[in-house]
């Protein structure tokens, strides 16, 4: 399938809404004309240099249309690809466009799986002390808090090419348990150094009577 191309160093992912600020004329092109014709366009993850995967995105709400033709956009992740083909400018426009193939899903998770990682992250949370406030293991979507969780570009790429669900979990519940194991060894040393500012008086030894 050709998509109409959004490159950026960012990663999103299927089912999030996405905030955007058009600013390029060829991306104001793209978007003024996803706007009158409903299709939907790519964002390929920018990384390292290469363009290889990405999410499809649909426009859901401009916000706000600028004198210069910025446009401050809404949009929500569909589908996650692999581009199969790019061209850094589409025949006749001036934005890319790439053949691209949709990556397959597979939801197989268990529940005690879910609530485990639920479970880190709301421990994370109040290691940082950061409230965590509405999600439950009813409405747990990782994707609410893909970006919130201490994740590099490079661990969400990796993410987003996985197509099993029990894959990403398990990816994510490693992750959590490392990172609230630094955290917390971070909190051991503050302690012991005396960061919050109070530092302990010891008496000079005297050695007078000591013998080996």
């Amino acid at each position: 399938m050709l998509l109409p191309m959004f490159p950026l160093p960012s990663v999103f992912f299927p089912g999030e809404m996405v905030a955007l600020h058009v600013f390029e004329e060829r991306y104001k092109q793209l978007i003024g004309e996803v706007k009158n014709v409903p299709i939907n366009f790519g964002v390929p993850v920018y990384i390292e240099g290469e363009i290889a995967y990405g999410t499809e995105m649909q426009l859901k709400e401009t916000i706000k249309t600028y004198d210069t033709g910025e446009m401050d956009i809404i949009c929500v992740g569909l589908r996650s690809f692999k581009v199969n083909t790019f061209q850094q400018v589409m025949d006749g426009k001036l934005y890319p466009a790439g053949e691209v193939e949709f990556l397959p899903y597979f939801d197989d998770s268990v529940a005690s799986l879910r609530s485990n990682v639920l479970s880190l992250i709301i421990e994370l949370y109040a290691l940082m002390d950061v409230s965590f406030i509405g999600i439950t293991a009813g409405n747990f979507d990782i994707y609410q808090l893909i970006h919130k969780i201490g994740l590099s570009l490079a661990q969400e790429y990796k993410l987003l090419k996985m197509t099993y669900e029990s894959e990403r979990l398990l990816f994510l519940k490693a992750h959590l348990t490392n990172t609230i194991q630094v955290l917390k060894q971070v909190n051991q040393s503050k302690e012991m150094i005396g960061m919050n500012g109070h530092f302990k008086n010891f008496d000079p030894i005297d050695f007078k009577d000591f013998k080996l």
